[in-house]
């Protein structure tokens, strides 16, 4: 035991030994400014500066704009730009279509390939009055029009037959993960979600615009974060191993609010989908 103490004492006397490091003038050879160092505290304000680097630059790629220069983020108004361009392009795909093959048509005529008189028009569908067609092949018998009038007579001011549309068809879902579902919607089984298998780190996507209402660590279900949606929608992501935003604050559809996936959980990300207080199958309304 003693001559373990002092093997180990040199080394011990050697970090804690003290250095003086002078900055002197070169020409009067003055001593301007002089430092005290050992080896143990070069190391630990060395351990420090880069602890407190580490805290700036996470606070400054969370906090400000920078974060969207980073691989896996994004603006959520690039979304809707790219949707709105698509949605551009394929119209004017289909017009160029119709435009090529209108000329197809002329050229055709310009060769003497086809007859005018036996071809129709391009636009001849679109022009066609099919209601007209349609009541003339399918004209309602007399019994068939008796029966109208009685029905619209008796069922004049009876709102029940009023069926409200899905509030549901009216939104759009963004996906809230990439992955591959491994459990459905079952509510018999008291699986009110879908279990999905994801990469590790994934980005987890807010399905519509809304605000937080609850953004919390559960032992159960690790970092969980709730948005409350119009038309009385919840939609809840929990799993996550890093939360993105706080309680009160207002996100838009497609924008990043979690990051879930982790090599050392053996947890998948689990979502669920509320409406008016009852839990709906998510992939009836999103496309996974």
């Amino acid at each position: 035991m003693f001559k373990k103490e002092k093997k180990e004492r040199p080394f011990l006397e050697k970090m804690r030994f003290r250095y003086r490091l002078s900055i002197m003038d070169e020409n009067s050879l003055e001593e301007k400014l002089f430092f005290r160092l050992s080896r143990l505290s070069l190391f630990l304000y060395l351990c420090i500066f880069t602890v407190v680097t580490f805290f700036i630059l996470t606070t400054l790629i969370f906090v400000t704009p920078l974060r969207y220069y980073l691989p896996g983020y994004g603006d959520p108004g690039n979304r809707e730009i790219v949707i709105a361009e698509a949605l551009r392009a394929d119209s004017l795909q289909r017009q160029m279509n119709l435009q090529m093959a209108y000329l197809d048509v002329i050229r055709n005529v310009m060769l003497g390939n086809m007859d005018m008189e036996e071809k129709q028009p391009l636009d001849s569908l679109f022009a066609l009055d099919w209601d007209r067609v349609i009541d003339e092949r399918f004209e309602p018998t007399e019994r068939e029009l008796r029966f109208i009038e009685q029905f619209e007579e008796e069922e004049r001011f009876n709102l029940s037959i009023i069926s409200p549309r899905e509030q549901q068809d009216a939104f759009v879902f963004f996906r809230p993960v990439r992955g591959i579902i491994e459990q459905s919607f079952s509510p018999i089984e008291d699986f009110f979600g879908v279990s999905i298998v994801t990469s590790p780190n994934e980005n987890v996507l807010s399905v519509l615009d809304g605000t937080v209402i609850f953004a919390d660590f559960s032992f159960n279900n690790g970092w969980v974060i709730q948005i409350q949606h119009e038309g009385n929608f919840i939609s809840m992501y929990k799993n996550n191993i890093r939360l993105l935003r706080r309680v009160g604050d207002i996100v838009r559809a497609g924008e990043n609010i979690a990051i879930t996936g982790s090599a050392t959980e053996n947890r998948n990300f689990y979502f669920e989908l509320w409406h008016n207080g009852r839990a709906i199958n998510p992939e009836n309304v999103i496309s996974f």
